[in-house]
Order: structure tokens, then C-alpha cells, then sequence
């Protein structure tokens, strides 16, 4: 979610943030469905940077549904963990589980070098977000 107040001299993240931005445009419009989780409004809030920490909190309260953390998804959470994802990163991937997402789009690499290991893990598509809009656009 820091993705557009990251330093956009870097190639990468300047595409990544042209994808994002690409996506959120129909994501306002509804043409798809934003599903948040409670998990990453916290980690949102826990920015040290007060002005960006904002900015960015505005940007996830926008979220169509945000799933709430309980014992399921932390429990799925802790299956995981075990695979190789950091705590928050399973309780994403947990939440976006229970609320049955078709895809979870994210820049972080480690992530996604999990996921590569463990394909079938998860009923949905764990992807970055401009790999992802280039096949949606095709």
C-alpha cells in the first residue's frame, strides 16, 4: 500500500505503481471487488511516518469488504507460517482465504518466492500486480 510514496526513480516500482494505479481506476469504477483485511489497516497505522501513514489508511479504508482477524485465520495463519511467510503475510493470505478471493496482488518478492514453492497451497492466484494486469488486459 506505500507503493505510490516509494522512490518512483526506480523503474520497477514506478511500473508497479502505474499498475496499481491502473487497477485501483477499476476498482473505483466496481468493476471489481477490493477485499482488505483488518490486519493490514494495523500494519497501515503503525507507519511511523504520520502524514504517510494517513495517506495511505485513506487509500485502504476505500477497500469494498475488509475481513476481520478471529481464531480461523489465525490459526490457517500459523499453518503458513510454517511454509515460510512472516506472520503478517499469512494472516493476508489467510484473510484473503476465508473471504475467497480470486487473486492477492503484491510487490514483495518474498511472497511471491513462497508461493513459487507452494503452488496449489492457496484456492487462488497470488500474484504482482503487473504481471497480473498484463493478463487481465490481453
Amino acid at each position: 500500500m506505500n507503493w505510490p510514496f516509494d522512490d518512483q526513480s526506480q523503474s520497477r516500482i514506478r511500473l508497479e505503481t502505474e499498475a496499481i494505479s491502473l487497477i485501483l481506476v477499476r476498482l473505483y469504477q466496481r468493476e471489481w471487488d477490493w477485499v482488505s483485511s483488518e490486519v493490514l489497516l494495523y500494519e497501515v497505522r503503525q507507519n511511523p511516518d504520520v502524514e504517510r501513514m494517513e495517506r495511505v489508511l485513506l487509500l485502504a479504508l476505500r477497500a469494498h469488504q475488509t475481513v476481520e482477524t478471529n481464531k480461523g485465520i489465525l490459526d490457517r495463519a500459523g499453518e503458513l507460517g510454517k511454509l515460510g511467510f512472516d506472520s503478517y503475510d499469512a494472516i493476508h493470505l489467510a484473510s484473503a482465504e476465508l473471504a475467497q478471493v480470486d487473486v492477492f496482488l503484491t510487490t514483495d518478492d518474498q511472497i511471491l518466492k513462497v508461493m513459487a514453492r507452494h503452488e496449489k497451497l492457496l484456492p487462488f492466484l497470488v500474484e504482482n500486480p503487473v504481471k497480473w494486469l498484463e493478463e487481465v488486459l490481453k
